[in-house]
């Protein structure tokens, strides 16, 4: 088990101590002249308040002074400002519960009086703290909700700027969650273009630091000590100990990574004071697992020992769940290195069950996640049992052939010989098909085709398209339910067949933008219900067609499936694009790599019609014919199929 999702607790420590420093502190005034300095202007806009809050931002006493006046004055902007600031003070201390009820106060009364920025800076603030509490689809909803209503606004100003960068950050960390590591990079340097006009050391300490992430889980390790390194250089000129905190303990994770735990431990034992110090924790508790971690690959293993059941009881205490399950990752691999193995696959447990839970609460469950693992387990038990069939059915071949050996006379010993041969012969021969039947099976339950369509699903859901989500949602679900229905079954109707290849059709057009616009004519007559053919035949034809085809192409993009009877023993099917061709499709790179995957596609296919045609009169016929204008310029690619009837 890897360190998988260490990208989404560090994201989280990087962008919380933000509005730990969000408040800075521009005019020279004691912290109770600043707060009556505020009440007497009681100024109109963001800026201004936040200006002279930073002289009593850590002051739990004064901030709630400075609520309570604001309510007496009555000054609304001052108090939604002030429970903003609570909420910050009480998820410093991880009073989590508390913050968010603030959070939410603050937002309300920015709603009331229509101050837009206050409403912007209220709705991050409630996504950071959800963040920490890894309620990831809840802060994704809150940091959406900030960037739409700032970008929305006709005038820019400094505190809708930074909203933006804050909201692009967070969406860059959700991105990190997904594992799409290019994906968050871009939004991090989109982020870091906004700090550099806000001319931000914080917002640059931040981002820099998140970049740095990105190029450590894709095993970029030098670009992440370079990023992490210039994160550095933004928290030494703000002074941050937090963020010197943060990013030594990203680049000694980084040198471990790289075998380097002398240079880590130096690194991470610097900040353990500072982390102690400040009091959180959520930092404490990261330090000592990194500390744990490094006295452990030096051999240190009763110190790292120690460590990392602090670790554990912190992250326990304060419901900490991915810094639990690294503790207990860590404890195993202690316990084997020094031959507890029993503890460590108790740790290992542990460990496994805990990042469960942490990815659960990260919402990576969707009902359609549940439906594709109930019926793949069921694909599996089934070829499970089949294969106890077919090791039954060999045992006692094998016993059958002993006994008849015995009983049977000299006469009989040739015939004998001859008959178990050709019963191997039927047993390989369906072993050879079966094989085939599963190789298909795993090339259409592609995990990367999976993944892709519940991500988009995901993001019509993230973009509110609720009903068309549902809609995708609920032909995706179909669509699984007819692969594994029709890999039961040696024939199917040409009627499902078709109705198999509506539902892959319409998914995969959802990663096309629903650009491709096809057609399935059948010919007036026929009677798809009665044609049987092998199931799910059709789909590495229309899958070559679409993404070998039809994806590289600018333009019109146009696919068609035709059904016709021209004589009284065969059915002819016709696929037909207007893509780019097998000339041109050759010549692409990512191509060439990709010829082997589709040949072993192909292969399967006709060793499958081979199979269904043998026991018939007739046999199949498959052409590919590609198509050309007068000038002889690629039109596309055409797939003639035909097949004999029962």
């Amino acid at each position: 088990m890897g360190f998988s999702f260490l990208k989404e607790f560090k994201s989280i420590l990087i962008f919380v101590f933000l509005v730990g420093n969000i408040f800075l502190c521009k005019a020279q005034k004691t912290p109770e002249e600043s707060l009556n300095y505020i009440l007497e202007k009681q100024f109109s806009n963001y800026d201004s308040v936040h200006k002279y809050s930073g002289f009593f931002k850590r002051d739990s006493l004064l901030i709630k002074k400075f609520i309570q006046k604001s309510q007496i004055v009555p000054y609304k902007l001052g108090e939604s400002f002030g429970e903003n600031m609570f909420g910050i003070y009480l998820r410093d201390i991880s009073e989590y519960k508390d913050a968010l009820a603030h959070h939410e106060k603050s937002l309300q009364i920015a709603l009331d009086i229509k101050d837009i920025e206050m409403q912007v800076s209220a709705l991050n603030m409630t996504g950071v703290v959800y963040r920490r509490i890894d309620a990831v689809r809840s802060a994704l909803d809150k940091h959406n909700a900030a960037l739409r209503l700032a970008e929305s606004q006709p005038v820019q100003t400094n505190t809708l700027t930074r909203g933006i960068s804050i909201s692009l950050n967070s969406i860059g960390n959700i991105y990190l969650l997904l594992r799409d590591f290019k994906a968050a990079e871009t939004y991090f340097k989109k982020a870091i273009n906004y700090e550099r006009t806000l001319k931000s050391d914080l917002g640059l300490a931040i981002n820099y630091a998140n970049l740095g992430i990105t190029y450590e889980e894709r095993g970029y390790f030098e670009e992440a000590i370079n990023n992490y390194n210039e994160s550095l250089k933004y928290n030494n000129i703000i002074d941050s100990d937090l963020g010197r905190v943060i990013c030594n303990n990203s680049l000694g994770q980084v040198y471990l990574k790289q075998n380097k735990p002398k240079i880590a431990l130096e690194l991470i034992e610097s900040t353990l004071l500072t982390a102690e110090a400040i009091g959180d924790k959520f930092y404490i508790s990261f330090a000592y697992v990194n500390m744990g971690w490094a006295n452990s690959e030096l051999g240190n293993y009763v110190l790292g020992e120690k460590y990392l059941l602090d670790a554990m009881n912190i992250a326990k205490e304060n419901d900490l769940k991915q810094f639990l399950s690294m503790s207990y990752l860590h404890l195993s691999d202690l316990k084997d290195a020094t031959g507890n193995y029993k503890k460590a696959l108790e740790y290992q447990r542990l460990s496994q069950k805990v990042q469960e839970e942490y990815l659960n609460e990260a919402n990576h469950k969707y009902v359609s996640d549940l439906i594709m693992k109930y019926d793949s387990e069921q694909k599996k038990n089934i070829i499970k049992l089949l294969e106890q069939q077919n090791n039954f059915a060999t045992l006692e071949l094998e016993q059958s052939r002993k006994s008849f050996i015995l009983v049977l006379v000299v006469f009989f010993l040739i015939l004998v010989l001859l008959f178990i041969l050709y019963r191997q012969y039927r047993l390989k021969s369906q072993k050879r098909t079966l094989s085939a039947e599963q190789k298909l099976m795993r090339s259409q339950m592609n995990p990367h085709f999976i993944f892709n369509a519940l991500l988009s699903i995901r993001i019509y859901l993230q973009n509110h398209n609720v009903s068309e989500a549902i809609e995708y949602l609920n032909q995706f679900s179909k669509l699984i339910r007819s692969i594994l229905s029709s890999s039961l079954e040696k024939e199917i109707s040409l009627e499902e067949e078709l109705e198999t290849m509506r539902l892959y059709i319409n998914i995969e057009n959802i990663r096309f933008c629903n650009e491709i616009n096809y057609t399935i004519n059948i010919e007036e007559n026929l009677d798809l219900k009665r044609i049987k053919i092998p199931s799910l035949i059709l789909q590495p034809f229309v899958e070559n067609a679409l993404w070998h085809g039809l994806q590289p192409k600018e333009g019109e993009k146009k696919l068609s499936i035709t059904i016709k009877k021209s004589q009284a023993n065969y059915v002819n099917i016709t696929i037909t694009d207007n893509g780019i061709g097998r000339t041109k499709t050759m010549k692409l790179d990512s191509e060439k790599l990709n010829t082997q995957k589709k040949s072993i596609g192909i292969n399967l296919t006709l060793k499958r019609l081979e199979n269904f045609s043998k026991n018939l009169k007739h046999s199949y016929k498959l052409d590919v014919v590609d198509l050309y204008d007068d000038y002889f310029e690629a039109l596309g690619t055409q797939v003639k199929l035909v097949l004999p009837l029962n």
